[in-house]
């Protein structure tokens, strides 16, 4: 990412299923030589009736001092007959020392490509995400006044 801030510059992250429903991770945030824990436990996978429900725990938003890490129960939704999936989360974040509300929206676009508006809690952010197989490659428009890129593989 565009930013004088050390933390965001340079991220990588690895994640692995180790169950069906638990995901855990490794976080490498090069300019702030720092490393963390990811992880997902998926209480309820999302059906036709019921969202996805998951806990889990990452690095704190965009922006956030080297150490901070943040704790979170996620719903998420594709809505039905529409190109649109929505999520919510009650975020407990190290930074703040408190709760958080981040929430935001992926809209399918036609030739693999989705928009995703967002709020992480403390400001805005939006992603432009291009999908080719198991690659995908974003823009990023972090608060609204900063550029990155992002790219991701899955084995």
């Amino acid at each position: 990412m565009d930013t004088a801030l050390e933390r965001p510059r340079w991220r990588f992250t690895a994640n692995y299923r180790l169950l069906k429903n638990l995901q855990v991770g490794v976080e490498f945030n090069a300019a702030a030589e720092e490393v963390g824990p990811l992880v997902t436990w998926y209480l309820l996978t999302e059906s036709h009736a019921r969202p996805a429900i998951f806990l889990g725990t990452s690095s704190d938003r965009i922006g956030s001092p080297a150490g901070a890490q943040s704790y979170f129960l996620t719903g998420s939704k594709h809505l039905w007959r529409l190109p649109l999936s929505v999520y919510a989360s009650l975020n407990y974040s190290e930074w703040d020392d408190g709760l958080n509300f981040p929430f935001g929206a992926s809209v399918d676009l036609p030739w693999n490509f989705s928009l995703r508006p967002m709020y992480d809690g403390d400001r805005s952010h939006l992603m432009l995400t291009h999908y080719y197989r198991r690659l995908s490659f974003s823009a990023l428009y972090v608060w609204y006044e900063r550029l990155g890129l992002a790219m991701s593989i899955g084995f």
